[in-house]
Formats: C-alpha cells, sequence, structure tokens
C-alpha cells in the first residue's frame, strides 16, 4: 500500500501546483481582458465623439443636407 501512496502523492501534489498555476493564469487574462475592454470603451467614445465633430464640419461646409 506504501508503494501506490508513494506513487500517487506526489502526482497529486503535481497537479494541486498545475492547478493553482492555471488559476493565478486565469486571474491574470480577466484582469488583462478587463483593461482591454476599459481602454476599447474609452476608444469608442472618442470615436463617437470624433464623429460627431465632422458631422457638424460637413454641416458648416455644406458638404451634406442639414
Amino acid at each position: 500500500m506504501s508503494e501506490v501512496t508513494d506513487i500517487v502523492v506526489p502526482m497529486l501534489r503535481k497537479i494541486q501546483e498545475d492547478l493553482s498555476s492555471i488559476k493565478e493564469d486565469m486571474h491574470l487574462l480577466k484582469v488583462r481582458m478587463t483593461g482591454l475592454e476599459e481602454n476599447m470603451a474609452g476608444m469608442n467614445r472618442r470615436m463617437d465623439k470624433l464623429e460627431h465633430r465632422v458631422e457638424r464640419i460637413e454641416r458648416r461646409l455644406d458638404l451634406v443636407e442639414a
């Protein structure tokens, strides 16, 4: 029985270490994804403002119908 324990326990420890590593990696990925989503939202807001500015410029220059 001790031979089985000698084999299984190290394997279980290795699996536990691997799972801990995966858990940490997932956390870091979630943090980075959140940052990317926030940056993307900011870029979308800037693009919307730019679109409105271009529309105003076009109207002032009579490039489009008002």
